[in-house]
């Protein structure tokens, strides 16, 4: 019992994407840190009696229509800031950079949010949905309509930006966007690339990263098996919460299942962490709730940027972390592969060695919440600059 409560312990933050920390409040800032900048609160309409507020950021004293980036969420209930806890608001930091380089940024609270915190709303048909996913799609195309009818914006520059969710759901409104009632995008920005079917990404974040971390830090020898020595000597300088995890993992009788004295990882310790987490439950994964299986089913039902990317032929614009335990570097990898063969003739690759699913620099197995790195910043804006 002590090792299933451990694991599922060290699964239950993870999921397909963001999850703001409950009761996560900013941090209140000098009034600076928006110089330069107009900041234009807007209600964005939308179906089912939801209206969404949202702020529209654009450079001081600039004349005219400009580009607009719309910024597309994780998942959970994000606000317009993408608050995930205090001093951590990844998409504050995303709207400012932009609109101090001449764009407009258009960002908005996702259906259920009133306000930034997240502060949720007390009505459960806002909040508790039959298709959450195809809802957030069909909310984000209404976000881009809403754009196109802004006297600030050139409804013809229109960019989408997604993070982690926010990629899929970019991807599936380029990919098709009369389907929506939109016109095509400008391009688009995909940070975090999901990859793979809802049951691969789960896996991964629940159960494979343990392995992973296993075998890149306890299996010194790289023969897929622990000795007691690198069990013990893996377990030195980590957090004690942390430490005590492994510890009860990996000391457990019912680990060793041969009862040799050494653990194969995949042999032995997959199966103790799948059953310890309820793997084979999902999508009904124990300690979360009734929703998160019908997120994740809805969720599924869409294809992932590698199969929607290569149908539009704009320029995109790929971010990944290389240490991201959430959404792999390999999805990244493996889309831009799919709009090279789809001969794509402007689409960009970058990955970050040290960085996160947040795009912030921290370790790879206990990363830390934190603003994006100012080398992504700066590599938005430098990209859509040269789009402009």
């Amino acid at each position: 019992m002590r090792v299933k409560k451990i694991a599922v312990l060290a699964a239950a933050a993870l999921v397909v994407g963001l999850v703001p920390a409950a009761g996560a409040q900013a941090r209140a800032k000098p009034g600076s840190e928006w110089a330069g900048i107009t900041r234009e609160a807007v209600t964005i309409p939308m179906s089912g009696g939801w209206s969404a507020k949202g702020e529209l950021t654009f450079p001081k004293g600039s004349r005219g229509r400009l580009p607009v980036v719309v910024l597309l969420h994780g998942s959970g209930k994000n606000d317009m800031d993408q608050t995930l806890a205090p001093g951590v608001a990844t998409f504050k930091s995303v709207a400012r950079s932009v609109s101090a380089s001449g764009f407009a940024v258009l960002r908005f609270n996702k259906r259920g949010v009133v306000g930034v915190g997240p502060v949720l709303s007390d009505n459960p048909a806002f909040l508790d949905l039959d298709k959450p996913y195809e809802q957030t799609v069909r909310d984000a195309a209404a976000v881009i309509r809403f754009a196109r009818n802004s006297p600030r914006v050139d409804p013809a520059k229109i960019f989408l930006l997604g993070h982690s969710e926010g990629t899929q759901v970019a991807g599936n409104l380029v990919a098709d966007p009369r389907a929506y009632g939109i016109r095509k995008p400008a391009g688009v920005v995909a940070m975090g690339v999901v990859h793979g079917t809802t049951r691969e990404v789960i896996y991964y974040q629940i159960v494979g990263r343990t392995l992973g971390q296993l075998h890149e830090e306890f299996d010194f020898d790289g023969d897929g098996r622990l000795t007691r020595a690198e069990v013990s000597e893996g377990l030195v300088g980590r957090p004690a919460e942390v430490a005590a995890q492994f510890r009860a993992l990996l000391t457990a009788p019912a680990t060793d299942a041969n009862g040799d004295g050494v653990l194969a990882i995949d042999a032995e310790v997959e199966p103790v962490v799948r059953a310890a987490t309820g793997f084979d439950q999902f999508p009904n994964l124990p300690g979360l709730p009734e929703q998160f299986a019908r997120y994740i089913t809805d969720f599924g039902r869409f294809p992932t940027p590698a199969r929607t990317l290569p149908r539009y032929d704009g320029p995109v614009l790929l971010l990944n972390g290389q240490t991201d335990i959430q959404t792999a570097v390999r999805g990244a990898i493996v889309t831009d592969a799919a709009l090279a063969a789809a001969k794509n003739r402007d689409h960009t690759l970058i990955t970050y060695p040290g960085v996160s699913h947040l795009m912030n620099v921290t370790s790879e197995y206990q990363p830390a919440l934190g603003n994006p790195d100012p080398a992504v910043l700066r590599d938005i804006t430098a990209w859509l600059a040269a789009r402009r």
